[in-house]
């Protein structure tokens, strides 16, 4: 099922009685969802991202502009009768029913001509358990099973109907790591199963990036880039969704390009022609750093972090814009951790420019011929 948004804008009244400006949670999104595909849409708290999911399901109508699930214009429609299903950060299960009770409730509510058989409802259920493979603990209650168990219950009910439309909202937060892990693999394996179109609301870039087919960055209710994750990551737009993906975090450092090289402080490290003269942001990836006792960039040692795979430089220079610079190299680099300083190159594909004022991209090199 395709979904829509046309220009999708959510206003609040400001509670703050001395400023009459509306709060605005979503400001003029516009996306079309293919059919089939899996969307992180993804930005810190407060961006609008779960204000945009119950736009979507009709838990919240919009101030302007449009929603269609494929040719049907869904705006005005009432949450059940859009053919949604919702897993949220709580799980919300009935405490009180078994999970086979918690997974029938959904198919119980039918009326008129969606009504069921009993029979019916009991296969529906069992086919929702097996997917997520919770058929042997049908009759357990939810105070009898863990977090990660409740979750795969909960997205069990909201796919008993088959929904046209499945919708996450930050639904692994509860878990511990190796959970959040095993169950983000899951959704993924069960939405490629089912083929349902499927929107995953959650602030971590690192889960996003993992099972989206697209991802939607977020900034104060305006979208600020979609794309494959890849794509996204290996070409922000701006510093902003530079910043957010990647963990660690891209180094970022105050720059300027002078006669077509890129200085970093007093270090004349890379060759950014046909970029103009100006002052840049400069974002350096944590794996774009080449160890070299030539380099052209100088740092002060600070620590080696041994990671097992690789290992973790951290170091400083007078012009960074961050506590730390971060530099990830592989296993075998040797760098001294007691020397006063550690020299790099850069990888150019790892090192992005943006301009000072707007923090919009600057491409260089390819980028900017292509």
């Amino acid at each position: 099922m395709k979904v829509v948004l046309q220009n999708l804008t959510k206003r609040y009244p400001n509670r703050n009685k001395k400023i009459r400006e509306d709060v605005i949670a979503v400001n003029g999104f516009s996306f079309e969802i293919p059919s089939g595909k899996l969307i992180g849409l993804l930005g810190p708290s407060g961006c609008g991202k779960s204000t945009t999911l119950n736009l979507i399901c009709g838990l919240e109508t919009p101030t302007s502009g449009r929603i269609f699930f494929g040719d049907d214009d869904v705006t005005d429609l009432p949450p059940e009768h859009r053919g949604v299903g919702l897993v949220f950060q709580n799980y919300a299960l009935y405490p009180h029913l078994t999970v086979r009770q918690n997974i029938l409730f959904p198919l119980q509510n039918l009326k008129g001509d969606k009504k069921l058989s009993k029979e019916v409802m009991e296969q529906k259920a069992l086919e929702a358990a097996r997917l997520v493979q919770i058929e042997q603990l049908m009759e357990r209650k939810p105070s009898e099973m863990s977090g990660g168990q409740q979750q795969r219950v909960a997205i069990a009910r909201a796919l008993v109907k088959m929904p046209r439309v499945l919708l996450l909202d930050e639904p692994l937060s509860n878990l511990d790591a190796r959970l959040r892990l095993q169950t983000r693999e899951e959704i993924r394996r069960i939405q490629r199963e089912t083929g349902i179109t499927t929107v995953f609301v959650t602030h971590d870039q690192e889960e996003a990036m993992s099972i989206s087919d697209m991802i939607v960055v977020m900034k104060d209710g305006t979208v600020q880039q979609i794309g494959a994750p890849q794509t996204v990551y290996d070409d922000p737009t701006n510093l902003f969704v530079a910043k957010f993906l990647g963990t660690p975090a891209i180094n970022v450092f105050e720059g300027e390009v002078k006669g077509g090289m890129l200085y970093i402080g007093e270090d004349a490290v890379l060759d950014v022609s046909p970029v103009s003269d100006q002052k840049v942001w400069v974002g350096v990836r944590p794996e774009g750093f080449v160890l070299s006792g030539e380099g052209k960039l100088h740092c002060a040692m600070r620590s080696v972090e041994v990671m097992g795979r690789d290992k973790s430089v951290v170091c400083a220079h007078p012009a960074m814009a961050v506590e730390n610079i971060r530099a990830i190299l592989s296993s075998e680099a040797q760098p001294d951790p007691h020397a006063e300083t550690v020299c790099f190159d850069l990888k150019p594909q790892k090192v992005h420019l943006f301009h000072r004022e707007n923090e919009q991209r600057i491409p260089f090199g390819e980028k900017a011929e292509g």
